[in-house]
């Protein structure tokens, strides 16, 4: 287990722990997805004896609460007002870009990675903050593979057409995802929120630069149907 003195943020909350353990209420540790709220909340629960749960469903914690008047509950929101607890916001990474060299150093521990660690490992954007740099970590070590540092550019919206710009935002986004999920598809799919199948359609429509493969030229129809005199708008200086 990370240590939570490694956690983002740890400078602001850390020195609020001893007098939150010593408090009769419950404790709801919340956050986004990956930033160590249950690494947090185990820790905590440990420290006071206690037990601690997740909150899937809000409704069924005030059950559990009245229970477990002084538990740990490790959330993705807010509790509702109603609860007896005391709440504790933890921030995400990209808040506390700080945090990173601790960690990675902390991560390499545990997998057991030696030898310096590559500067790229540590580069913003993260999303998915602890579980994304230890997924970094992982596929360094085990596959040799680095994030992908060079910047993909912004959409050229060369037109005025709403259909041909839409078309080369879904290529930039895309291409983005792949970048980012090092070429897993799956994983590219859950951040564009797509199905695979629809991934691989866009794959076919637009390449996959990771694995080097060309775009099949399967345009959508709203793109085939347009004339290229109706791409832009007439130049007013040649009225």
């Amino acid at each position: 287990m990370i240590p939570f003195e490694h956690l983002p943020g740890f400078a602001q909350w850390g020195a609020r722990l001893d007098e939150l353990l010593l408090r009769s209420e419950a404790l709801w540790i919340q956050g986004p997805a990956g930033a160590g709220v249950s690494t947090l909340a185990a820790e905590l629960a440990h420290r006071r004896g206690v037990t601690w749960v997740e909150a899937v469903e809000v409704g069924t914690i005030a059950d559990w609460l009245a229970t477990h008047p002084r538990g740990i509950v490790a959330a993705r929101t807010a509790p509702p007002g109603d609860l007896p607890c005391l709440a504790l916001q933890l921030p995400g990474l990209e808040e506390h870009p700080e945090a990173i060299p601790g960690l990675l150093s902390a991560f390499a521990m545990e997998e057991g990675a030696e030898g310096p660690l590559p500067q790229a490992l540590g580069t913003l954007p993260c999303p998915g903050n602890l579980r994304e740099l230890r997924n970094r970590l992982l596929r360094w070590k085990l596959l040799g593979q680095l994030p992908w540092t060079t910047p993909v550019g912004p959409p050229r919206f060369e037109t005025e057409d709403l259909a041909s710009n839409l078309h080369e935002l879904e290529r930039f986004l895309l291409h983005q995802a792949l970048r980012r999920s090092y070429g897993n598809r799956v994983e590219a799919a859950q951040r564009l929120g797509v199905s695979r199948r629809q991934l691989y359609l866009l794959i076919r429509r637009h390449g996959d630069p990771v694995r080097g493969e060309v775009a099949t030229g399967d345009l959508p129809q709203r793109i085939k149907k347009r004339l290229p005199a109706q791409n832009s708008s007439p130049d007013p200086d040649s009225r």
